[in-house]
């Protein structure tokens, strides 16, 4: 039943980053090639995705707290895999993926924000 579990949320965390990555898909490359021209931000695309995945399945995936299922605690029970669990994991599952996918695209945006302030900047210096 843990593996079961194991499995569930693992494919919960690549299907919540999968529909994550179609959605900031086109944002994230026009950012990009503003950014850094498109000769180089496919590559940048690619990465991002690739880092979506990533963090999203490892927020999503969160292994440390399935101890509690194989080892018992202090107090010798181990927890038992019941509907309401299966249902806490899940709902985990989920927040976890889209919560550590949301702190990285912000820190990807605030940081490309900074690069578009010094991109316009540099145009308009250049311009007059």
């Amino acid at each position: 039943m843990f593996i079961l579990l194991l499995a569930v949320t693992f494919f919960l965390a690549i299907t919540v980053s999968w529909i994550l990555t179609r959605l900031f898909q086109n944002p994230i490359q026009q950012i990009l090639d503003r950014i850094i021209g498109e000769e180089v931000s496919n590559a940048w695309a690619r990465y991002l995705t690739f880092a979506i995945y990533v963090v999203g399945i490892s927020g999503g995936v969160r292994v440390w707290d399935f101890e509690k299922y194989l080892i018992a605690p202090k107090d010798g029970v181990v927890a038992a895999l019941t509907p309401e669990a299966w249902t806490m994991e899940i709902y985990r599952a989920i927040a976890g993926t889209l919560q550590s996918v949301a702190w990285m695209l912000l820190v990807f945006f605030v940081f490309a924000l900074i690069a578009f302030v010094i991109v316009k900047g540099r145009e308009i210096r250049y311009k007059d």
